[in-house]
């Protein structure tokens, strides 16, 4: 677009500029300030000559009216006038450059060029930000997903948490949950028809979770049954009375608008706010708070349905201890055990009677969780001493000693289960192989007997051994071999028979590869 009053100075641009540029160029002019506005409202220029002394509306007036409706246009001023004068004015408008009349055909060219080059810029960027976007729309609902699963089901290391958040730019450490129920009525506190409502959300689900961004700002997963689990993160480890009710009242009417649009019944129940990795927790309040009530939207510190602890008592503790143990994480329990019994200490110090009592409370959870994770032969008196050596210790110090040391071996328990299972197998593997090598026995027999699957157990056999299942079973088979060899006159058809060979020629090459002789060398030598 060139905006000038000048004729002479427009036929110069039109013809410098068709010259250089041909039909590349689509050109437009305007006389007046007013023509420049309604000009550029209809053609939408990506390059602007603008002479700033124009009738009636002057050219920055002009431009800054244009840039209300055009972002992206490039403006190059043209003056007989010193450019300082405007330049303060027309920095914000986003100018390219001034040019003093006259103005030089090379000048004229340069600059167009240069203008052309930030347009062409801008769109590939404008182009490559919308692919982006596109992948993001399809990209984004799976991470998201993936959040949400982990956290619900507990399948996650730390670091995968914090990759997720990075992800998603989740910069909260805590959250809670929302559970999103839907049938076609409510009859008592259950909804009715949920297979059918289920697929009628898995169809709908796009629309559903746009609607439910206009009312509950989250992190919204896919349909499992007739619910949809909704992540909130947020700053703080409380919700104000202010902010639980805002949270109510955006539900309520997420329930009316869902229910009008999709002709089901819609209720939401919200957990109360926990750290990240706790999330299964807030989820499980969020159902547990739709279940004890028949109210479309409740929030579970309306109505509490978990235990309720006094103040200042650290839960957090107490719950990342016991997680802890489950995880057979030894340092981390201990550790965890030794500040959670300073606070007893600093709390409860004249209480001894109740520390001693917390201290037989833990202890007895986290052996309870070791039995269940281990598979550990409980037996009924193997506690009996523990209420008398608690009660005959001398103070704190003492107790705190006895506390954590049944904690780590509560976690030591743990850590070691899956070691012990894989070296009983392995165990139990090899002393059926000592007694069966003579015979045809291959991984699959060996695995049925130690009850795991050939593939696993291969596995276990070669980290526990060193060796595996076919360079043990050899080895063991060649050592039987080389003693018969030494100390009966028996046949080599017989000696390998014995040792679990039905073809001696592969007897003796495998002998051979082992020992470096011949059976009949051996037995010579």
């Amino acid at each position: 677009m060139l905006a000038d009053d000048e004729g002479i100075v427009i036929d110069s641009l039109k013809f410098i500029i068709e010259k250089e540029f041909g039909s590349g160029c689509e050109i437009r002019v305007a006389k007046t300030g007013r023509q420049v506005i309604e000009l550029a409202e209809e053609f939408q220029p990506d390059i602007a000559f603008m002479d700033i002394q124009m009738p009636g509306i002057n050219g920055i007036e002009a431009m800054r009216e244009i840039r209300r409706t055009n972002k992206h246009v490039v403006f190059i001023v043209m003056t007989a006038y010193d450019k300082f004068d405007y330049a303060k004015e027309a920095i914000s408008l986003g100018v390219l450059d001034y040019l003093n009349k006259p103005v030089s055909r090379e000048a004229i060219i340069d600059i167009l060029q240069k203008a052309m080059g930030r347009i062409d810029g801008e769109r590939t960027k404008r182009s490559n930000d919308l692919k982006v976007r596109e992948k993001l729309e399809i990209v984004v609902p799976i991470i998201e997903n993936g959040l949400i699963q982990d956290l619900l089901f507990k399948e996650y290391f730390k670091e995968d948490i914090d990759n997720y958040k990075t992800l998603l730019g989740i910069d909260c450490d805590y959250g809670y949950m929302a559970c999103m129920t839907f049938g076609r009525e409510l009859v008592g506190n259950y909804m009715t028809s949920a297979v059918a409502a289920s697929i009628q959300a898995q169809k709908s689900y796009k629309e559903i979770h746009t609607i439910t961004d206009d009312y509950i700002r989250g992190i919204m997963g896919n349909v499992m049954s007739n619910k949809i689990p909704i992540l909130i993160p947020c700053h703080n480890d409380t919700l104000s009375y202010n902010e639980r009710n805002e949270i109510v009242e955006n539900a309520r009417a997420l329930c009316r608008k869902l229910a009008d649009r999709f002709d089901m019944d819609f209720r939401v129940g919200f957990g109360s706010v926990k750290p990240l990795e706790r999330m299964c927790e807030s989820y499980e309040e969020a159902n547990s708070v739709l279940i004890s009530n028949t109210s479309h939207v409740a929030h579970v510190d309306d109505m509490p349905v978990a235990c309720q602890y006094e103040e200042n008592y650290p839960m957090d503790l107490e719950k990342r201890l016991f997680d802890e143990i489950n995880l057979g994480n030894v340092s981390e329990s201990v550790s965890i055990a030794q500040t959670f019994f300073d606070w007893m200490e600093s709390t409860y110090a004249n209480d001894n009677d109740s520390v001693r009592l917390k201290c037989l409370e833990f202890v007895l959870w986290a052996e309870h969780l070791a039995y269940e994770k281990t598979g550990r032969m409980y037996e009924f008196k193997s506690r009996a001493n523990y209420l008398s050596e608690l009660m005959s210790l001398s103070g704190l110090a003492d107790e705190k000693i006895w506390f954590t040391e049944k904690i780590k071996d509560a976690a030591f328990w743990v850590s070691n289960k899956h070691e012990e299972q894989s070296m009983s197998a392995v165990n139990q593997a090899k002393q059926y192989i000592d007694e069966n090598y003579m015979k045809e026995l291959t991984l699959d027999d060996v695995s049925r007997v130690v009850n795991i699957s050939s593939y696993y157990f291969s596995k276990v056999f070669k980290e526990e051994t060193g060796e595996n299942f076919i360079d043990y079973l050899t080895k063991l088979r060649i050592e039987a071999a080389k003693k018969l060899l030494k100390t009966t006159n028996k046949s080599m058809k017989e000696i390998s028979a014995e040792v679990g060979y039905s073809d001696p020629n592969y007897f003796s090459r495998n002998f051979k590869k082992y020992t470096g002789k011949t059976p009949t060398d051996y037995a010579r030598g």
